[in-house]
């Protein structure tokens, strides 16, 4: 089968390498994929929202399947228009990307079904948003921007001044443009963070290996919210127990309220929660893989994910036993100095596994998945260079977690580039949790 796969980043790094694996796929595409991508698929010029050009390629190209991964295109429609075309799809239509794409559609939808998340209100003002955190007093405040936001949309105010200044950002500067026309204000949850992917076909739920997000740019979970600077998985705090209740308070019940609404979901369904001493709760939805949490927990993936994601498709997932590996996934970012403000690209990348090297380290369970890099000069045989925030992103696979970060860290110290940052903290607070000893890292 041609395979075709909407997107340019480490997470559509890590989908395509898990592609290639299966016996029934042919060639890859890429649109417009990246430096470390071409290594793997073919690259096509084009914006991941361009559905012309999606159209256009999968004629030219004879594809049999597409994969729409980013949260952008996914809003816009673009896996919507593929199937129109004929093109089997993976990816939910715009109608069910919503979910994502308005955190206020979101949260009326969690309050009208009763599945449970933080407290909230809705402003378009924000004088208005600013008088109602004065009057609640409770900080800090959770502040997010109705659409999509690159991963950064949500500022959590230590106190007035914070929060005077991300409303000014966001509603009056348009620091993100139409998203902030609307923002949430929502009281903060305390307790463990836990994502959890899952396969949906709008009947059947299947859930991914849990994990632990790291969003904070720097070391102790301080400085800026990112896009994700590193992942551990499973997270050791998400026991089968409380699996068995977010299925049943959560996970079906949104994937049943999405059907009554006529927007029914077939992808993958991202579910950001908080274990909190009532139990969990729902931060937010996204549309499509997390990134970087899927270059942590699709290497576990077992199972053929063609086969699961056409199963999806084609709503027979639960005919799929979706299977993963009995081992801790570590994944680092490797960032850009000033990320996720200002930065400079166009940097060498040195100590980068060649392709021969690349295979033995993957079959040891360390990889190296792309996420913002360019050739210096475009083709085959031609340095890569830096072209992003986020770099690339670093995994490695061992028996238990202490092991994997060790193994991480090990590999992510032989690559270096100007002005390369990562954090050297991830997994520690899961450690913690487990009592297992820390690494030296």
């Amino acid at each position: 089968m041609n395979i075709l796969v909407i997107g340019g980043g480490g997470r559509e790094h890590a989908i395509i390498k898990k592609l290639k694996c299966s016996p029934d796929a042919g060639s890859i595409y890429a649109m417009p994929g990246n430096g470390g991508i071409a290594r793997d698929a073919v690259c096509l010029a084009g914006a991941a929202t361009d559905a012309e050009a999606a159209l256009r390629y999968a004629k030219e190209y004879a594809v049999d399947f597409a994969v729409v991964s980013p949260d952008e295109p996914l809003v816009q429609g673009v896996a919507d228009k593929l199937r129109e075309a004929g093109v089997r799809t993976f990816g939910p239509s715009a109608k069910a990307a919503a979910l994502e794409g308005s955190k206020v559609f979101a949260k009326n939808f969690m309050q009208k079904y009763g599945i449970p998340t933080a407290r909230y209100e809705v402003f378009d003002d924000s004088a208005r948003a600013l008088a109602y955190i004065t009057a609640q007093g409770a900080y800090p405040a959770v502040i997010k921007a109705d659409g999509l936001a690159l991963g950064k949309g949500v500022v959590i105010a230590a106190d007035f001044a914070e929060a005077e200044a991300a409303l000014r950002r966001v509603m009056e500067e348009k620091a993100f443009g139409a998203s902030g026309n609307r923002v949430v204000v929502e009281e903060f949850l305390s307790g463990t963070e836990v994502t959890v992917l899952t396969f949906t076909d709008s009947k059947t739920v299947a859930p991914l290996v849990s994990s632990m997000d790291h969003k904070c740019a720097f070391d102790g979970d301080e400085g800026p919210n990112t896009g994700g600077m590193g992942v551990i998985a499973p997270n050791p705090q998400y026991t089968p127990e409380l699996a068995a209740e977010c299925m049943e308070r959560i996970f079906r019940p949104t994937v049943e309220a999405m059907n009554a609404e006529g927007r029914p979901f077939k992808g993958c369904l991202y579910f950001g929660l908080m274990l909190t001493a009532a139990g969990p709760k729902v931060v937010e939805y996204n549309c499509r893989f997390g990134d970087p949490e899927a270059e942590a927990v699709l290497p576990l993936l077992e199972t053929d994910l063609l086969t699961v994601m056409q199963a999806v498709e084609d709503e027979r997932l639960a005919e799929i036993g979706v299977r993963f590996r009995p081992s801790a996934s570590a994944c680092v970012v490797l960032a850009s100095g000033g990320y996720p403000a200002s930065y400079r690209a166009g940097f060498p990348i040195e100590g980068l596994p060649a392709p021969d090297a690349e295979k033995v380290a993957e079959q040891r369970g360390v990889y190296v998945f792309h996420a913002g890099t360019a050739f210096s000069d475009w083709g085959a045989g031609k340095p890569l260079v830096t072209a992003g925030g986020r770099v690339l992103a670093v995994t490695a696979l061992a028996d238990d977690l202490p092991q994997a970060i060790q193994k991480v860290y090990e590999a992510a110290g032989q690559i270096r580039f100007q002005d390369m940052r990562f954090r050297r903290d991830i997994g520690r607070k899961a450690l913690a949790f487990g009592n297992a000893e820390r690494p030296s890292f």
